[in-house]
């Protein structure tokens, strides 16, 4: 991997759309599907916007990338998406075969782990990529909706 497209670069990309979820009132998570140093789909939460509970960033990106490569399989490509998926979000990713899941902070109450979800057997997770980075932003945001209530 070139030293310029590390797990800390497209962590920041997710990053980014962390901070437009933010701006948009949605709880901050944002990913991107990478492929070949390529980012292939950009995603955020839009359960707010759109009125659905599946509207979570990582379901976006998933059909964001099945889209792009012109298929259901997600082979050879990584996510990163900024707090560890939820049952619901692994279930997809376990379904679509992605290779990679990167995730930045643990989400210990309803995290796939918390939850005992099981990934694809053969999905590589590394998780803690830009945690600070990704449970500040999150604090930050709950923290203003406790002073809006």
């Amino acid at each position: 991997m070139d030293a310029i497209f590390d797990d800390d670069y497209f962590m920041r990309k997710a990053l980014q759309e962390a901070e437009v979820a933010f701006d948009k009132g949605e709880v901050p998570v944002g990913a991107v599907i990478v492929v070949d140093n390529r980012i292939i789909a950009r995603a955020h939460n839009l359960t707010e916007l759109l009125t659905d509970v599946t509207a979570h960033a990582e379901m976006q990106a998933i059909t964001a990338a099945a889209n792009f490569l012109g298929g259901k399989y997600l082979h050879k490509c990584s996510l990163y998406v900024t707090l560890e998926p939820c049952q619901m979000c692994a279930g997809a990713l376990f379904w679509s075969q992605i290779s990679t899941i990167i995730y930045g902070a643990k989400d210990e109450q309803r995290g796939y782990g918390a939850m005992g979800t099981k990934l694809h057997p053969k999905t590589v997770i590394r998780g803690g990529v830009l945690a600070d980075e990704a449970s500040q932003l999150l604090k930050r945001f709950f923290s203003e909706k406790r002073k809006l209530n």
